[in-house]
């Protein structure tokens, strides 16, 4: 299995080292620490570009003037759409119920191209800037001992022991200019499907979160007066069109965030479990993940048999559960997902949904292909075809346990 450590820890020395690299205080400071207090004799940083707007040629540069050798960025925003976050569509991930994986998507990506880049270059060695405490170093830890488990895992955040402050103060050491200010302490990870926000006065769970740590989404008093209403198409429970617009993964995503998020809906305020066993407070913003889901599973309670409808809803929190514990690359959520894929053959259609201060309502479904809505069934109009007669057939079957039960114990 991979080996989590120093470099020179019993797994033996790491030469080469392909460091996962954001620009943040974490990953710059790794590159000095690995190559002076490690003893490593190459860093090579990799930057993946998932749609989250920042201009990577700075990130680049500072990369190297920390002292990497080579510094790498990737454009994955299709693949991040297309292979991570469509799949989780068709699974209505919502971890806890609510929220939509948005940063947990990203991280067995980056632990491919991680493990990708280091067999191009021949790297001993992975490393990352998670912190002991978070997820994402169970995540890249498990995703790169699963792809592969020759390579060591390196983590210096986790075992330097500094505090933030420390921190930061051996990277200025070292020429690593700060990103972080008193007056924005936020700790914010970003991409095409959404920000997560923690730190600063957010760690107090009592504390309303400030207008100022939302970037995706208008305040409710700062929303259009009328309400909008779109449609959104689907495809083998894919999103294909927007308000009848054919359009690619991304772009269709792209639009779909702007129009949540002027209408500010996908804001989410949350205590949620951790991997390593605490409770966090994080806010999230996800407006068009979020919709998007929403519209989908309308879409399924017009077209799935009952009993597989019912099935799936159980297998889908076991779906998020996974991807949140990091275990993208496990049997199980391989095995859940043949289910899904197996189910959305038939979720095809439009879903109408109106958009207004925060709020995503559905107001229209239909499915010209596989709705199992029959409107001589439903209707209680003259055009009803529904037996009335045979209930009373099927109410003392389906009755007959209880009242057996009943006759015996009461």
């Amino acid at each position: 299995m991979a080996v989590s450590g120093t470099a020179g820890d019993g797994g033996g020395r790491a030469r080469k080292v392909v460091l996962a690299y954001s620009g943040g205080v974490d990953t710059s400071v790794c590159i000095p620490w690995l190559l002076r207090e490690w003893g490593v004799e190459e860093v090579i940083t990799f930057a993946a570009d998932l749609g989250q707007g920042d201009e990577l040629e700075p990130i680049r540069q500072k990369a190297l003037a920390a002292g990497a050798s080579q510094s790498l960025v990737a454009d994955l925003v299709d693949p991040f759409i297309r292979e991570f976050a469509f799949p989780a569509i068709q699974a209505n991930a919502l971890y806890e119920g609510r929220y939509p994986l948005s940063t947990a998507l990203a991280r067995p990506l980056i632990a491919r191209e991680l493990v990708a880049v280091a067999r191009r270059v021949g790297a001993d060695a992975v490393a990352h800037g998670c912190t002991g405490k978070g997820n994402d170093q169970v995540r890249f830890d498990v995703a790169i001992g699963a792809l592969a488990p020759d390579l060591k895992v390196l983590a210096p955040a986790r075992e330097w022991g500094m505090s933030r402050e420390e921190t930061i103060a051996y990277g200025e050491r070292h020429g690593i200019p700060v990103p972080v200010s008193k007056a924005s302490p936020y700790s914010i990870d970003l991409n095409l499907l959404g920000r997560s926000i923690e730190a600063g006065c957010l760690e107090d769970p009592m504390v309303e979160p400030p207008e100022e740590v939302y970037a995706l989404t208008r305040s409710v008093q700062d929303c259009p007066a009328e309400p909008q209403v779109v449609e959104l198409a689907f495809e083998g429970g894919l999103p294909v069109a927007l308000d009848g617009e054919r359009l690619d993964p991304v772009e269709l995503v792209r639009r779909a965030n702007s129009l949540a998020g002027v209408h500010g809906f996908g804001r989410l305020d949350m205590i949620e479990n951790r991997v390593v066993g605490i409770k966090s407070r994080e806010i999230y913003e996800t407006p068009g993940l979020l919709l998007l889901i929403r519209a989908h599973q309308e879409l399924e309670s017009l077209t799935l048999a009952p009993d597989v409808q019912r099935q799936k809803r159980q297998l889908e929190a076991s779906w998020a559960d996974l991807v949140y514990q990091g275990l993208w690359f496990g049997p199980l959520k391989e095995a859940l997902d043949a289910f899904i894929r197996a189910t959305q053959g038939c979720v095809n259609g439009t879903v109408r949904v109106k958009l207004h201060r925060g709020n995503a309502t559905v107001i229209g479904r239909q499915s010209t292909s596989d709705s199992l809505y029959v409107d001589a069934m439903a209707t209680y109009g003259a055009d009803d075809r529904f037996d009335h007669r045979a209930a009373e057939g099927f109410i003392y079957v389906w009755g007959l346990p209880t009242r057996t039960w009943s006759a015996r114990h009461r």
